[in-house]
């Protein structure tokens, strides 16, 4: 793959910041590029960036195995930054093991006059939560139930799942509105757990009904409606 070079401004040390970004619009990190870097990036499909302490090319991933795999690349207006979407692999994306560089370290918090969040919250919170949930599990707190699940392992989460799933059909059984919300949000939080103890991510859990949603033949599932045919 070509690309016009000329288009990206260079620092006088031949640097270039770069934003990494996950398709759900996660900020992962802030990394610099070089020319050759940029290049092997490119012709690799992989990100590679220059390290302003070691000086020297690094392949991200290559000795974590967390690598990022390319997915679009842009440069802004002024064509002084670039900004990368990628698919991050294995764990999380920061040294210190959290998913994002950003992840916990919060500066500081602005109070918004006209917050509607709490009246009509998004979707997102689906992403946040696993972030939160995946950074309990690189960074463990005490007292956290969400590490107490980790520390018990596979028999105990999947079990949990389970009685929430019972918990919210009792609730259905029962008509009752806020029950089933209640319950409802157990469930999906011990899903998420489930989810982040397996390293699969909702994103993935979201391209699969999207695919059944588009009528696409996505594994055993077949025709439009994505049901699972009887054996």
């Amino acid at each position: 793959m070509d690309i016009d070079i000329s288009k990206v401004n260079f620092d006088e040390k031949g640097l270039v910041p770069v934003i990494v970004q996950e398709e759900n619009g996660q900020v992962l990190m802030l990394a610099y590029m070089n020319e050759e870097s940029l290049k092997k990036t490119v012709e690799t499909g992989y990100t590679w960036f220059w390290s302003r302490s070691r000086q020297e090319l690094w392949n991200k991933g290559a000795t974590s195995g967390e690598f990022q795999k390319v997915h679009d690349l842009y440069y802004d207006c002024d064509g002084d930054t670039l900004l990368v979407i990628v698919e991050q692999m294995g764990g999380g994306a920061c040294h210190t093991g959290t998913y994002s560089c950003f992840s916990g370290r919060k500066l500081a918090e602005f109070k918004v006059e006209e917050d509607n969040e709490a009246e009509n919250p998004s979707a997102d919170i689906i992403s946040e939560l696993y972030d939160v949930i995946k950074d309990r599990q690189a960074n463990p707190k005490e007292g956290s139930y969400t590490n107490y699940l980790f520390d018990k392992g596979q028999d105990k989460i999947l079990k949990k799942v389970g009685e929430e799933a019972v918990e919210t059909i009792i609730a259905g059984k029962g008509n009752d509105e806020k029950e089933i919300i209640y319950e409802m949000g157990d469930l999906w939080y011990h899903c998420l757990v489930m989810l982040a103890y397996y390293n699969i991510k909702p994103e993935q859990i979201f391209a699969e009904l999207y695919n059944r949603h588009n009528g696409g033949n996505y594994h055993k599932f077949t025709g439009k409606t994505g049901i699972r045919p009887k054996d």
